[in-house]
């Protein structure tokens, strides 16, 4: 079954709204990307061999130039890693914590030996207070993200990830899966430029969202 893409970037309105958004805000706030994997660490490798480091720090990208271009430096907006390099997880979390991070997102892709297919975000389960606002930013990047994009929705989802593991007793943190790298269809979506920018903005609606309203 081919993703039906709702063509994001030709949406005048969507675009609009984002800005309007985050015309609301005084102070910026810092949010962290976290694109995983990197260097020797290729993460899943998928159709036509490609690689789940390659597709995160792509979308990481994306966001920034999103961050500058469409929402004129809304947020203060640090990526953990730049290039093809690998940063432990430990030195994730601790880049986070320096820069005093609002929120933590970390991308990455999925992987299924079956025909799995989807979007899902995970957060820690931790007896902490920044669980329940995490659970708030999970759910707004995961609605953001399913209904403009047209993937299926896999749910909200805890884990103990190291880097969440590590970030949740500072800020609210997530970890999002974006769509199978091992499914043909959403394999080929992110071998498309404008596709990475769409998921980026989409990524970043979700975080707008959650910053804003705490929905």
């Amino acid at each position: 079954m081919k993703i039906r893409l709702k063509k994001i970037l030709q949406n005048v309105s969507f675009v609009i709204l984002l800005l309007k958004m985050c015309f609301i805000f005084g102070q910026k706030k810092v949010v962290v990307i976290d694109p995983g994997h990197g260097g020797k660490d290729t993460g899943a490798i998928g159709v036509n061999n490609i690689q789940e480091k390659e597709v995160v720090l792509n979308v990481a990208k994306e966001i920034l130039k999103l961050n500058k271009t469409v929402l004129d430096d809304a947020f203060e907006i640090y990526l953990t890693r730049y290039k093809d390099t690998l940063i432990s997880l430990s030195d994730r979390t601790r880049l986070a914590r320096r820069l005093n991070a609002d929120v933590f997102v970390s991308l990455h892709c999925n992987a299924s030996q079956t025909y799995s297919k989807g979007i899902e975000v995970y957060v820690h389960d931790s007896d902490n207070l920044n669980t329940e606002v995490s659970i708030a930013l999970g759910v707004s990047v995961l609605n953001k993200s399913t209904q403009k994009l047209g993937f299926k929705e896999r749910g909200l989802k805890f884990a103990n990830f190291q880097v969440l593991r590590e970030a949740v007793s500072f800020f609210p943190s997530v970890l999002v899966e974006m769509g199978f790298v091992t499914n043909p269809d959403e394999a080929d979506y992110f071998l498309k430029p404008k596709n990475n920018r769409a998921m980026a903005l989409a990524v970043l609606l979700g975080v707008t969202n959650y910053l804003n309203t705490g929905l």
